[in-house]
């Protein structure tokens, strides 16, 4: 994983971008006109270009990226050892060569661990067992499959004493993900959980 960029604050009121978009619930994927068209004062202006001008230097290199606003999640947030959403420990996979592409204009920050703090969810013996007894089956091939179409063998617990760190704001991060010719282990990283009343600019690719 590399960090493309540095901590240093933006120039522009990226809280007041976030006020105009009166986001709903859930994930709302964020053009230039509905930017563009936001009553904002010259430094919410000032977030808007930076946030774009992010956008279009990635597509130069052929990176497809998007810009969200992020109120909450629509869906159920479940158990942790059964959880599966973007806010569970986990890693991104592919079926080709790939990295994600991540950056926190607004909000709270997604987190990482590192990868000898980790362990498997299937391979903990707790965890499995809670998933076993969900699959309500036996622990045999079938299972392994069950697991791998639910994707819980892409998501990881802390080991104990595990320290996760912060992504933090207005750092354009390159992640390594879980695919065929992957030569460094994936990132491991989770979204921050739902913070009532704070939504998040976010870009991801």
């Amino acid at each position: 994983m590399n960090a493309l960029g540095w901590p240093r604050e933006l120039e522009g009121d990226f809280a007041e971008v976030t006020r105009a978009l009166g986001l709903p619930p859930g994930i709302s994927t964020l053009d230039e006109d509905r930017l563009r068209s936001l009553d904002l004062s010259p430094a919410g202006r000032l977030a808007v270009d930076t946030m774009l001008a992010d956008v279009s230097r990635l597509r130069e290199h052929g990176v497809e990226v998007v810009l969200d606003g992020i109120h909450g999640y629509t869906h159920e947030l479940r158990p942790g050892a059964l959880r599966t959403d973007v806010c569970s420990f986990h890693v991104d996979s592919a079926t080709a060569e790939a990295d994600t592409w991540l950056c926190t204009y607004h909000g709270a920050c997604s987190e990482g661990l590192a990868n000898d703090m980790a362990v498997r969810r299937i391979d903990d013996p707790a965890a499995r067992s809670l998933l076993l007894r969900e699959y309500g089956g036996a622990d045999d091939e079938a299972f392994g499959e069950w697991l791998n179409d639910h994707f819980h063998d892409l998501h990881y617990l802390p080991r104990p004493g595990a320290e996760p760190w912060s992504f933090g704001t207005w750092v354009l991060w390159r992640i390594a993900t879980l695919h065929p010719e992957g030569r460094v282990p994936p990132c491991i990283h989770r979204a921050p959980d739902p913070v009532p009343g704070q939504p998040r600019l976010l870009l991801i690719g």
